[in-house]
């Protein structure tokens, strides 16, 4: 059973696009129905972490909002990180799943238990991973993920009953 996700930023929560205004600004488009998954994922009892190459305070605010417990930004050892997360939740990597776009994101997909990539993954993580989703980066990839682990959690009534 999936306990802990571990979410990418650019690439997987976002279309991996980076916006600057003329002042220098930086914006991030995040979808609504991956926020949803995530926040119903977080009030079933389970775990969320965050684990990103780059610092950025949208992604703060992001995390935030959604009550992710654990965000780790500026992170090029990803793999240490997520070794970190679950050895302090007492957890065993078959119950981490990790949705992962590029390569920098190899060596934590490899630690998971089950392992995702969007659709517009690099051809080496689409390689790698249990499943490729059908949805791209940005565009509801992480709420398929979670859909598809729900169902083989067996958490289907659960995870309803938080809005019904």
């Amino acid at each position: 059973m999936i306990k802990l996700i571990v979410l990418d930023v650019d690439g997987c929560l976002t279309d991996g696009k980076l916006i600057y205004s003329a002042d220098g600004f930086e914006s991030k488009n995040f979808s609504v129905k991956d926020g949803l998954g995530i926040t119903t994922w977080i009030k079933t009892g389970n775990h969320v972490a965050i684990i990103t190459g780059r610092n950025s305070p949208i992604v703060e605010k992001r995390a935030k909002e959604l009550g992710v417990q654990h965000l780790h930004q500026g992170i090029r050892d990803k793999y240490r990180v997520i070794k970190e997360i679950v050895e302090s939740l007492g957890l065993k990597f078959y119950e981490v799943a990790v949705i992962g776009d590029d390569l920098n994101d190899y060596n934590m997909l490899s630690l998971a238990g089950r392992s995702f990539t969007p659709s517009d993954g690099h051809n080496e993580i689409k390689k790698l991973v249990n499943t490729v989703l059908s949805k791209s980066g940005g565009n509801g990839a992480v709420r398929e993920m979670i859909d598809i682990l729900v169902e083989e959690n067996d958490q289907k009534e659960e995870f309803l009953s938080v809005w019904l």
